[in-house]
């Protein structure tokens, strides 16, 4: 009997040791994953499914990560074995990714570990140093961190990767921009051609200006060429000039903007005067761009310096720069001319200003990772038909009617336009912007000409600024008094006031407003017109308008007595539909050509006016056709706020919320919305929602007081539970 209790025994366990092997068994030949996060941060985005899926030529991915790190780049480790494995499921068989081991076993590092870390190095892969807490001392430790992409005979690189954040993102466009360069390198009928002009009088006065070994750039400079040809399809092609042996050289010089450098007799007559000039061009087709290989740096009591450029660094500068060459990148038109915001950091009216917080070109640094800017001079061309989008941002002239007709049918063609503009032109006195912070500016009001179309389109900007009382706050030096000081007019956008209709919006938790002026819809029109409109961003109920003479001190704005006069203004709207076109039913505007009358001109024009045929009223001819009176699905975004562009409120990286609201927003306009929600999803800052002052209170106190009572009461409960079990027990056995 006993035997046979024993042998049931070992068989049920051996049944049940088959059952968790068939388990197992089942579970690594039906691997599934299921992403019970919220925002899905551990699954990759349709935008990334379809970018590996689509891959035309392997695609090798070596992880160098060192083993066993501290948290949290433990965790960051963890996640990139999970990504890439995510990646995997879902790529074909051109996809392969390897994690090399660099990491020393027990303070020594054998051949394979050197091996890796020579590897990694080659690939411009170098260790970090890192901070680890270990009983309770700080040590510091040098760790890699980093992967390489190799697709083809193309290189990125990912140097350092300390945190999970974005990482998908960067993964992605990587793999993407690495297609799209091998596509358009395939594509190309001729070649890329990359000129050195370098004068060989330089030579002698080199050791004078702190420089020297400039016989040898050429030879550095082909040296460098040759490697990048390797990965380039053997699409590059270089040519040396010396312009002090070929003076037929000097115009090309001036057509290139090669710096040209002039100097007179040094050293008591040993150097003769004379003259050189230095730099490099690259060239395909009619584009060209010129990159500096000589800084001039002026420091204090020292003066003037000449400094050469890093010759080791000069292979990923080539590198970049093909790539606005051929424009791999999908082009964005961006209206340079009216005045518009400069992308350069200098505005026409005023060159030499400085690259400030004044300036976009973080903007323009974020946006050129995947797109490529088109500027459009509207004043002498028109909008060419292959962009899908036109940015104007903060025009400050007017537009001719004929200048908005070509803006209202790109819109009919069924295109996007990204419209961030000022309600009014901030002018120091004098005239001079920003050249005088001692005095208060003047806010003139602007009308440039797109309003009236905006109207006609069902939308239109207030003359005012919207100030809130739930707005930035600035710290303030001990000598003026501490503490923080509100600045009303950059309203803080809380979570409750961002529109989470629209996937690439719902994530996005707190913005800053700067500068902006509200928002009113003309529902009648978007009604008429069957388009859709979505409010983005509004402000708070604590927000009110400044009018009529604008002074934007934080020193003299107080809210308005009453609350009456508070409420929420919308701050930026996207609207999307077949728009009406402004000059249905109306005169189609020419183009207007401002006719010079000298003494030079006028047998030109008696010849013109005699070759007119006579006896013709050519205004009388009428067109039809070209014209669109009703356009194809369109989308526009308004925001009345240029500042919402500069250096001060968007970073060049993209990790602000501020960053990733307008870059989701183009890439919305574009057509691109999986890379927009890719991008949302990794945004992790979550503010706590704004809580009366009743509630705080209520919380405060039950924390106090509450918690001990219910502890009491709960412990009366079990006595009391235990006293009426006891009384029940002496009952039963007492009877």
């Amino acid at each position: 009997m006993a035997s046979k209790k024993k042998s049931g025994k070992y068989l049920k366990f051996m049944i049940y040791l088959l059952v968790i092997v068939l388990v197992n068994v089942a579970g690594i030949t039906l691997f599934f994953r299921m992403d019970l996060t919220k925002n899905k941060v551990y699954s990759i985005s349709a935008a990334s499914k379809k970018v590996v899926a689509t891959l035309s030529e392997p695609l090798t991915i070596n992880v160098f990560f060192t083993k066993d790190l501290p948290s949290p780049y433990n965790n960051t480790e963890r996640y990139l074995h999970d990504l890439l494995a995510e990646y995997a499921i879902h790529a074909d068989k051109f996809f392969n990714y390897r994690f090399f081991d660099v990491s020393p076993e027990e303070g020594e590092t054998t051949d394979a570990t050197k091996e890796n870390q020579q590897l990694a190095s080659n690939y411009g892969i170098h260790p970090i140093q890192i901070q680890a807490i270990e009983k309770d001392e700080v040590k510091f430790q040098k760790a890699y961190m980093g992967l390489v992409l190799i697709h083809g005979d193309l290189i990125e690189r990912i140097p350092t990767i300390t945190a999970t954040e974005g990482l998908e993102y960067k993964l992605t466009t990587a793999i993407q921009k690495m297609n799209n360069k091998i596509s358009a390198l395939l594509s190309l009928p001729g070649k890329i051609n990359i000129k050195l002009f370098l004068s060989s009088s330089l030579e002698t006065v080199g050791p004078f200006m702190g420089i020297g070994n400039l016989s040898n750039i050429p030879e550095q400079m082909k040296t460098i060429i040759e490697k990048l040809n390797q990965k380039n399809y053997g699409k590059l092609e270089f040519e040396f000039f010396n312009p002090t042996k070929n003076q037929a050289l000097q115009a090309v010089l001036k057509k290139y903007n090669i710096m040209t450098l002039s100097w007179p007799a040094l050293s008591k007559g040993e150097v003769p005067p004379g003259e050189g000039a230095i730099g490099l061009v690259m060239e395909y087709g009619e584009k060209s761009l010129t990159i500096p290989l000589l800084q001039v740096i002026r420091l204090p009591i020292i003066g003037t310096q000449y400094q050469l450029s890093d010759m080791a660094e000069m292979g990923d500068t080539i590198d970049a720069n093909i790539e606005r060459l051929i424009d791999i990148n999908e082009e964005i038109g961006y209206l340079a001319d009216h005045g518009t915001l400069s992308l350069t950091g200098a505005s026409p009216a005023n060159p030499v200003q400085r690259q400030g917080q004044d300036s976009a070109t973080n903007f323009r640094t974020m946006v050129s990772q995947t797109y490529s800017f088109k500027n459009i001079n509207l004043k002498e061309q028109t909008i060419p038909e292959n962009l899908n989008s036109l940015v104007i941002a903060r025009p400050t002239e007017q537009f001719s009617d004929y200048e908005l007709y070509q803006i209202d049918q790109f819109l009919m063609q069924g295109k996007s336009l990204a419209l961030v503009l000022d309600r009014f032109n901030e002018v120091m006195p004098g005239g001079q912007q920003g050249m005088n912070p001692g005095q208060a500016p003047v806010f003139i009001p602007l009308d440039t000409g797109l309003e009236k179309l905006l109207a006609h389109y069902g939308i239109r900007m207030q003359q005012s600024f919207v100030l809130d009382e739930n707005c930035f706050r600035q710290q303030m030096p001990a000598q003026f008094g501490g503490g923080d000081q509100p600045i009303y007019y950059a309203p803080l956008i809380k979570n409750r006031f961002i529109n989470k209709d629209l996937d690439f919006m719902k994530n996005i938790k707190v913005l800053v407003a700067l500068k902006i002026s509200p928002l009113e819809l003309n529902t009648e029109n978007i009604k008429k017109n069957s388009l859709t409109s979505h409010r983005l961003i509004a402000s708070s109920e604590k927000s009110w308008q400044m009018r009529g003479r604008i002074n934007l001190n934080p020193m003299f704005i107080k809210p308005p007595p009453s609350s009456e006069e508070m409420q929420s203004y919308p701050l930026a709207y996207l609207i999307e539909g077949e728009f009406p076109s402004y000059f249905a039913g109306k005169p189609l505007p020419l183009k207007e050509v401002e006719e010079n009358k000298s003494e030079n001109d006028e047998k030109d024009s008696e010849q013109e006016t005699a070759a007119k045929p006579s006896g013709i009223d050519l205004s009388k001819i009428e067109r039809t056709g070209q014209f669109l009176s009703k356009g194809k699905p369109g989308k526009i975004f308004l925001m009345a706020s240029a500042d919402m562009l500069k250096n001060n409120v968007l970073d060049a990286e993209g990790q602000s919320s501020n960053a990733t609201f307008i870059m989701n927003v183009v890439d919305y306009l574009n057509g691109r919305e999986e890379i927009a929600v890719m991008r949302g999803k990794e945004q992790r800052f979550n503010p706590l929602e704004d809580t009366q002052a009743g509630t705080k209170t209520f919380v405060k106190a039950f924390n106090i007081a509450g918690l001990p009572i219910l502890v009491v009461i709960f412990g009366l409960g079990v006595w009391f539970r235990r006293h009426s079990r006891k009384k029940q027990i002496q009952m039963m056995f007492g009877s």
